[in-house]
């Protein structure tokens, strides 16, 4: 009997690209127009080409993951390189080590977002969530936030009970009255109010609370939270939502 063979699958058609070849195509489609646009969204833009994610995220498909590669484009400090690096960093080899010293060069939002996906995916919640929300420099503690925000979101798999044991933290630095700390951390609330509906009660427990505090800015996280998770159009789709935990309560019920 004849066996099977498979194909080889092909590389991506730029994986052979160095750093100075990417540096080269991102001066090659960066605009002046662009990183005018950038600075408008608080974006820093003191080393940019002023290329768009529009054109990264494509542009990053083409060249494939590359641990050695992406150190080397973060080493640069170009913020399209960083942002290509982390695009294509192979998650399963970013240490909690790795992830600290990329932290020390945070200077932008948009950066700690994005890191933030890539520490979530090398499976380092746990570890870093608490470690970054303690540091009191603003994009360190905004890049706990925003890791609860995408593993609510994206780790589908884990217990609900993992994030709800993260609300005590949110409700910690709900008084933290620096701008993207404060969007982080309501962002985060409302992401875990709308994984489940076994995470929505508790979620919405604290921003009524937070709601009603003397401190100006957990009253707004509080608010802001409250109004998406009590929104019956919101809960229903919550509701609908292929979650474990909703399987189990439709079995449940049936």
């Amino acid at each position: 009997m004849a066996t099977r063979q498979t194909k080889a699958r092909k590389p991506p058609v730029n994986a052979g690209f160095a750093v100075t070849d990417i540096l080269t195509w991102l001066e090659e489609h960066g605009s002046a127009e662009n990183r005018a646009g950038m600075a408008r969204f608080a974006i820093s833009t003191q080393k940019a080409f002023g290329v768009g994610n529009t054109m990264l995220r494509p542009f990053a498909r083409t060249l494939g993951r590359n641990h050695v590669r992406a150190q080397e484009l973060w080493q640069t400090g170009w913020r399209e390189a960083r942002l290509l690096a982390l695009f294509t960093e192979e998650p399963m080899r970013v240490s909690p080590s790795q992830a600290w010293q990329m932290a020390e060069e945070f200077n932008s939002w948009e950066i700690v977002d994005h890191a933030a996906d890539l520490f979530v995916d090398a499976g380092h919640l746990e570890t870093l969530v608490p470690e970054f929300a303690a540091d009191e420099r603003e994009f360190n503690r905004r890049t706990a936030f925003a890791m609860i925000a995408w593993g609510a979101v994206h780790l589908k798999k884990r217990d609900d009970a993992d994030f709800i044991a993260l609300l005590p933290l949110i409700e910690a630095h709900a008084t933290d009255p620096r701008n993207f700390v404060k969007k982080a951390v309501n962002w985060a609330l409302r992401q875990i109010g709308k994984r489940s509906l076994t995470c929505h009660g508790p979620a919405l427990a604290l921003a009524e609370r937070l709601a009603t505090s003397d401190d100006k800015t957990a009253r707004w996280i509080g608010k802001n939270a409250f109004k998406e998770l009590s929104d019956p159009k919101r809960i229903a789709m919550i509701g609908q939502k292929k979650t474990a935990a909703n399987r189990q309560r439709i079995l449940g019920e049936s």
